[in-house]
């Protein structure tokens, strides 16, 4: 019979140490036995036990002692106490120590079945957050998921119901705000987590190559198929596909995902049979897809399969509380990465410029900001004047508003305006600027404007940004 779980039993009596390892290795446990409260403690340092059945009343270290020794070995441990002499107190003491339970001698072999098997439950369920936990503290501190705004908790906590699921995901937000992180983040806490995690953004693969791509192809199946290629499903297969940008995705590709989610299957290019898969399909996009489904451009059957679970990441601006936290963060990270010990103690008034700008590039723009001062700063600590120059000026962006071409001087705010509108104008304009600059080059054109080149991208994209004619 497959063990369903260790459990410890701590009692001075040979018979009572029978009676329960009877019981409850007969329903599938794998059972230690300790006389004392000293040994049970040295078996429980040398291996965790999901339950742990400890008498009250032994020589030497008391239960309750003992109980008192073992949460301090591990916090989350699961402790049925065992008494002959309960009493109200007792109970109450138990409780107050730590202990998950009471029973009380003589006890029917259901009782103690049922509680074993509710304290099990609770052992995993804890061990599932522990792994949860740790999961997100990796991503943390490799990838910057950090939050410890109410907005993020709830995120956070949405991602612990949802992480073992195979319904599909949407994350919705603004460009940097860290879609495919969080995407990551549900793959690792998921029972998947020791398969593939492929990522394809939509919008940097030409249309004509996408299906090839997601779905594989057979040698010939067109000019330059020279040999036979898995898509990135069939790579994903028992793992998680990271969509992103998926609303750019063609209507004939929308019709072809629909199907992969829908039937689990799909045919590579050249081929007339299908191949299943088992994949967990997490889609995100920066743009609103109801809006693309109402204008026609997005299937709406597409749009209720892919947004089962929707997610919505906050724009910095709106948790501004997690702006020191990651603001450490990128300081330790760059303080590795360039052999600076910068302090990450912020000044107050550096610490007011970073939490009342606005951050149109969300968190990967907060680090940028604080890569750039760690390298220039002048001491070990960051001042106001390592900041960028629209940091340190909130008012900088409506001054270079007011010298953009098209303006005709500065904005009339008499009557009241919307502030992020107006910088939206601007960034419109500024990119713009660029392309015109670069012949339209967009790559160059995001080195012009400090940008990652899938960021302006997006920006070109989300704002429906077309040339001047």
């Amino acid at each position: 019979m497959a063990k369903k779980g260790n459990i410890l039993i701590c009692d001075d009596e040979e018979i009572m140490r029978d009676v329960l390892e009877t019981v409850l290795s007969s329903a599938g446990y794998k059972i230690e036995l300790a006389k004392t409260g000293e040994e049970a403690l040295r078996l429980y340092a040398e291996r965790s036990f999901d339950v742990v059945l400890m008498d009250v009343s032994m020589p030497g270290m008391g239960g309750l002692t003992a109980l008192e020794e073992l949460i301090k070995l591990d916090a989350e441990a699961v402790v049925l106490m065992v008494t002959a002499f309960a009493t109200f107190d007792t109970a109450i003491s138990a409780w107050e120590k730590g202990a998950v339970g009471v029973i009380r001698k003589p006890f029917q072999n259901e009782q103690i079945l049922a509680l074993v098997a509710k304290g099990i439950k609770k052992r995993k369920k804890e061990e599932e957050r522990q792994t949860l936990r740790q999961v997100m503290t990796r991503s943390v501190s490799r990838d910057a998921i950090i939050g410890r705004s109410e907005k993020m908790e709830e995120i956070f906590r949405l991602v612990e119901r949802v992480a073992p699921a195979r319904s599909t995901v949407l994350i919705t937000g603004e460009s940097g705000t860290g879609k495919e992180l969080l995407a990551k983040a549900i793959h690792e806490a998921s029972p998947r987590c020791d398969n593939p995690f492929v990522v394809v953004n939509c919008s940097n693969i030409p249309s004509e190559l996408l299906e090839s791509e997601l779905f594989g192809h057979t040698k010939g199946a067109f000019t330059g198929a020279v040999a036979a290629k898995k898509g990135l499903f069939e790579i994903a297969d028992s793992g998680s596909i990271f969509l992103d940008e998926i609303g750019d995705l063609r209507p004939e590709m929308q019709v072809r995902l629909l199907r992969v989610i829908q039937e689990r299957e799909f045919i590579p290019i050249g081929e007339t049979s299908s191949t299943k898969v088992d994949v967990r399909i997490i889609a995100a996009t920066n743009v609103d897809l109801k809006d693309a489904v109402k204008n026609g451009t997005f299937r709406e059957d597409l749009y209720y399969r892919l947004s089962v679970v929707p997610i919505e990441l906050p724009a910095l601006r709106q948790r501004t509380e997690d702006i020191l936290p990651l603001a450490q963060h990128f300081i330790r990270k760059y303080n590795a990465e360039n052999g600076r010990s910068i302090s990450e103690n912020l000044r107050p008034e550096v610490l007011s410029l970073l939490e009342n700008y606005n951050y149109p590039g969300n968190v990967r723009e907060l680090e940028n900001i604080i890569e750039r001062a760690v390298v220039i700063a002048a001491t070990d600590e960051i001042t106001e004047d390592c900041l960028r120059p629209e940091v340190r000026d909130p008012n900088l962006a409506m001054k270079m508003l007011e010298q953009t071409e098209g303006t005709s001087g500065a904005i009339d705010i008499g009557r009241g305006v919307n502030f992020y509108d107006e910088v939206k104008k601007f960034e419109i304009d500024l990119i713009r600027r660029a392309l015109e600059q670069t012949g339209g080059h967009q790559s160059r054109a995001a080195r012009l404007l400090g940008l990652n080149a899938t960021t302006l991208n997006s920006k070109i994209k989300g704002y429906n940004i077309q040339p001047r004619s």
